[in-house]
C-alpha cells in the first residue's frame, strides 16, 4: 500500500527542521494535523493575526523558517496584516491554508478560499495552490527555497483538505539552496572609488544588517571611514550600536528633515536599507545640496524603487566584508558625531507619571541580557533617548507601522528563548491602544510558559493620532479618546499575572518580580498625556 501525501509531506518537514508549526486550526486543516506526530510542536495562537506574528517573531529569534497554519479564506484574510509586516520585515515564513475539498471549489460552497492564491498578495514572495495532490511534498519544497533566499520573505500555499489522504508514489523531492548573494566586484570598485573620492560620507545603516548577522562587520566598516553612522527611518531592528562615538542617531522619517539632518555630508551610504522610507510627507529635497548617495540592498526592488542615489544588489554582511579592506583608512577628526543633548531628568514622583519616568527608572532593573520591543507609537522618542541598544538581536518592533505586531512577536521571541537555551527575558513595551489589537497573545504566552513581561503604558488615547492630527492641521478627529480599557482584567482573563501600578515604588514593586518569574506578566501604568513632535527622532 502506498503512503500518503501527508506522510511524504510530513518526512520533508522534517528534513527541512520545519518542526514547529504556529497554527489556528479550523474544519479545512484538520485533515493536515490529525494524528499529530509526537516530534512536531504546535503552537496554537487564538487569531490568524496573532498566529503569523508569533511565528514571525519566533523565526527571527531562531533566524531560520517557521510553518504557519491557517484557516482557510476568511482566517488568511484575518492574517494579512500580519503577513504585510512579515513582508517587510523578510521573515521566512511558508504560510499554509486550508482549502475546500477538490470536488467541490467549482461551485464555491462556504469555506471555499475564491482565487487562494491571489489572496495574500503582494505581501508573498510566492503563493500556490497545488493543481494536483501529490504536487503538495515539492510545493512545500518550492515554498521553502523561495522563502529563505534574498529577499527573504512569507511564501503562501492553499492545500485542499482531502490532499492530504491521497496516496502517492515515494518521492524524495529534499533539496538545499544558497540564502545570500555577494556583490558584483566591478560595481564595488566603482563605489570604493566613489567613497575613496569623499570628503565627508554619511552612512545610514538599515534592518538588513541585523538580519545578515554584519553587526561586526558594519562596526568595522564604519571605523575604518571615521564616518558618522546613522540608523534608517523606522528601522524595525538595531543595526549598529547606539552607544558608539560614532553613532549619530536614528534619521527623521520624512523627506526635507532627513535631507536637512543629512546637511554636510556629500556622500550618503545606505546598507541594508531602502532610500529612504518616510512617513508623514513633509516635501524637500532628498539630499542635501551637492551629496550623492549609494545604497546596498538584498532587495533587487528596493533598488528600482529607490528615489535618488545608485545601487549595489548584495547582501549587507558579504559587501562590507568585500569592500572595507579596499576603502582607504581615514584618521578620526570632526566626522565623529557629537552625542545629543541630554534630555531632562523627569519628575520621578509626579502621578501620573511620564513615560520618560518609568524609562528612566526601570532601565537600571534590567538583567545584563533581555530582548526588547517597542510599540507605544507616542512614546518611542523618550523610549529611543533612554535605551542605547548596544548589542544585537536583542531589539524589534514592528516594520509595517500596523499596529498589534509587537505582542504576539513578543511571544515568539519568548519561545526562542526558550528553544534555543538562551533564556532572555522579553519586555514588550505597549500602549493601551496598540495592545488591543492582539490581545489574544497572552493566552500562546502563558500556555507556552514563555518569559515575557507585558509593560502597558495607559494614556487612554491614541496620542499619536493626535500628533498626526496637529501635523496634518485636522483638529476635532473623532474617535481618539480610549475610556474605560481595563488592562489588568485583560491579563489576567488570559491567566497572567498582572498588576495595576501607578507611583514609581509601585512600577518598581512589579517589574522586578516580573523579571524573576519565568512566565508571563502584564503591568499597567497609568501615564500622563503629551504630545512630543512626531519628527524629534
Amino acid at each position: 500500500m502506498k503512503r500518503t501525501v501527508k506522510d511524504i509531506a510530513y518526512d520533508l518537514l522534517r528534513k527541512l527542521d520545519l518542526t514547529t508549526i504556529v497554527g489556528n486550526p479550523g474544519s479545512t486543516e484538520e485533515s493536515f494535523l490529525k494524528n499529530f506526530p509526537k516530534d512536531f510542536h504546535y503552537v496554537l495562537g487564538l487569531q490568524e493575526a496573532s498566529v503569523v506574528s508569533i511565528a514571525d517573531g519566533l523565526s527571527q529569534g531562531m533566524q531560520k523558517p517557521i510553518l504557519v497554519n491557517v484557516n482557510t479564506g476568511a482566517g488568511l484574510a484575518n492574517a494579512m496584516g500580519s503577513i504585510s509586516t512579515a513582508y517587510q520585515a523578510k521573515t521566512p515564513l511558508i504560510i499554509t491554508a486550508g482549502q475546500q475539498a477538490r470536488a467541490m471549489i467549482l461551485n464555491e460552497p462556504l469555506l471555499t478560499n475564491i482565487e487562494a492564491s491571489n489572496v495574500p498578495r503582494p505581501y508573498v514572495k510566492w503563493s500556490y495552490e497545488p493543481a494536483r495532490a501529490q504536487d503538495v511534498p515539492a510545493a512545500l519544497m518550492r515554498a521553502y527555497a523561495t522563502a529563505v533566499q534574498q529577499p527573504s520573505g512569507p511564501v503562501f500555499l492553499s492545500i485542499p483538505m482531502d490532499d492530504w489522504d491521497r496516496e502517492m508514489d515515494e518521492v524524495d523531492v529534499f533539496r538545499t539552496v544558497s540564502t545570500r548573494f555577494g556583490p558584483d566586484p566591478a560595481r564595488v570598485k566603482e563605489f570604493v572609488q566613489k567613497i575613496n573620492d569623499s570628503k565627508n560620507p554619511a552612512l545610514v545603516y538599515g534592518s538588513d544588517i541585523a538580519r545578515s548577522n554584519a553587526w561586526d562587520a558594519a562596526i568595522k566598516f564604519a571605523e575604518r571611514l571615521q564616518a558618522k553612522v546613522y540608523a534608517a527611518p523606522l528601522a524595525e531592528r538595531a543595526p549598529f550600536p547606539e552607544t558608539h562615538p560614532l553613532y549619530a542617531g536614528s534619521l527623521p522619517p520624512a523627506i526635507a528633515p532627513l535631507a536637512n539632518s543629512l546637511r554636510g555630508h556629500d556622500l550618503i551610504v545606505v546598507i541594508g536599507a531602502p532610500v529612504l522610507r518616510c512617513y508623514p510627507y513633509v516635501p524637500g529635497p532628498y539630499l542635501p545640496d551637492g551629496a550623492r548617495l549609494l545604497q546596498v540592498t538584498d532587495d533587487p526592488n528596493a533598488s528600482s524603487k529607490a528615489a535618488v542615489g545608485d545601487s549595489l544588489v548584495s547582501d549587507s554582511l558579504l559587501f562590507l566584508e568585500a569592500i572595507t579592506s579596499l576603502v582607504n583608512a581615514r584618521q578620526a577628526s570632526t566626522t565623529v558625531a557629537k552625542a545629543p543633548d541630554a534630555p531632562p531628568s523627569p519628575i520621578i514622583d509626579a502621578e501620573p507619571l511620564s513615560a520618560a519616568a518609568i524609562f528612566e527608572m526601570l532601565k537600571p532593573l534590567f538583567p545584563k541580557e533581555f530582548v526588547l520591543l517597542e510599540e507605544s507609537p507616542s512614546n518611542f522618542i523618550e523610549f529611543m533617548q533612554c535605551f542605547k541598544i548596544d548589542r544585537p538581536d536583542c531589539f524589534y518592533t514592528f516594520a509595517s507601522g500596523a499596529l498589534g505586531w509587537n505582542m504576539p512577536a513578543g511571544v515568539g521571541l519568548a519561545l526562542a528563548e526558550k528553544k534555543s537555551g538562551r533564556g532572555r527575558p522579553v519586555i514588550v513595551v505597549m500602549g493601551d491602544g496598540s495592545f488591543q489589537y492582539s490581545v489574544q497573545s497572552i493566552y500562546t504566552a502563558v500556555q507556552e510558559n514563555a518569559h515575557v513581561v507585558f509593560l502597558t503604558l495607559c494614556n487612554g488615547e491614541y496620542a499619536v493620532l493626535k500628533q498626526f492630527a496637529q501635523l496634518e492641521q485636522t483638529p476635532h478627529v473623532s474617535g481618539l479618546d480610549l475610556p474605560g480599557l481595563d488592562i489588568v482584567s485583560l491579563g489576567n482573563g488570559y491567566g497572567a499575572r498582572s498588576t495595576h501600578a501607578k507611583t514609581a515604588d509601585e512600577v518598581k514593586r512589579a517589574f522586578a518580580p516580573a523579571l524573576e518569574f519565568k512566565g508571563s506578566s502584564v503591568i499597567e501604568v497609568p501615564i500622563a498625556k503629551g504630545r512630543p513632535s512626531l519628527l524629534d527622532a
